[in-house]
């Protein structure tokens, strides 16, 4: 929570940096194009394997949307993130203890639904599709580190996962702040015989965007 509070308070910091005294244009019926950068808070949930607790971690996301108008006050907005998730982790293994991380690679494509009550609130929800293309795993314990990196083209990681994502923007002109929560609908595991952790993604987003239209 205190860090889901420290989230909030870097938007509320960049949203004084923008000269939100200037008069705001109203472009909810125009088409935008709107590069995103930003933070991923992930974490997971329902898991299943090995014994762990899983706490959040931090990671990037960085990509663009399109927002196309059906009419003022509706709108859809597809768009393409490259996206950095994970976990961190502590558990035993073979009698000793171990701290683990894990991070994980995406390129998520959500495909989502705008709604526009006034110029300087955008309100989004829809569905997403996200493809694992990357894994890092730190294992360590109180002797070593071990680092392994790979391409995922074994070890029965699903690679095609599907969810969800809700959230709002807050638009100042060309600059707009937003935030999304983010789940997967469909766990890791391809069919069920991976020895690996089986989880399900979730990850709040914090991004400011440029917006050309």
């Amino acid at each position: 929570m205190k860090k889901l509070l420290m989230i909030v308070a870097i938007i509320l910091s960049i949203k004084n940096t923008i000269k939100a005294q200037e008069s705001l244009i109203d472009s909810r019926e125009k088409f935008q194009l709107v590069f995103k950068t930003g933070i991923n808070y992930s974490n997971v949930y329902d898991e299943e394997g090995n014994e762990y607790e899983a706490d959040p971690k931090f990671g990037y996301a960085v990509g663009g949307v399109f927002d196309i108008p059906i009419g003022k006050y509706i709108g859809v907005q597809p768009g393409a993130l490259l996206s950095q998730k994970g976990f961190q982790g502590s558990g035993t293994m073979l009698g000793r203890s171990y701290h683990f991380t894990r991070i994980t690679n995406h390129i998520d494509v959500p495909l989502l639904i705008a709604l526009k009550p006034s110029p300087y609130i955008t309100i989004v929800g829809g569905p997403q599709y996200s493809y694992l293309f990357n894994k890092r795993d730190v294992y360590t314990n109180s002797s070593s580190t071990y680092a392994q990196e790979q391409e995922l083209e074994n070890d029965n990681i699903r690679k095609n996962v599907f969810g969800f994502a809700g959230g709002l923007d807050i638009n100042f002109n060309h600059f707009s702040l937003g935030t999304r929560l983010n789940w997967d609908v469909q766990n890791n595991n391809g069919d069920g015989t991976s020895t690996s952790p089986r989880y399900k993604n979730v990850w709040y987003q914090a991004t400011i965007g440029y917006r050309f239209y």
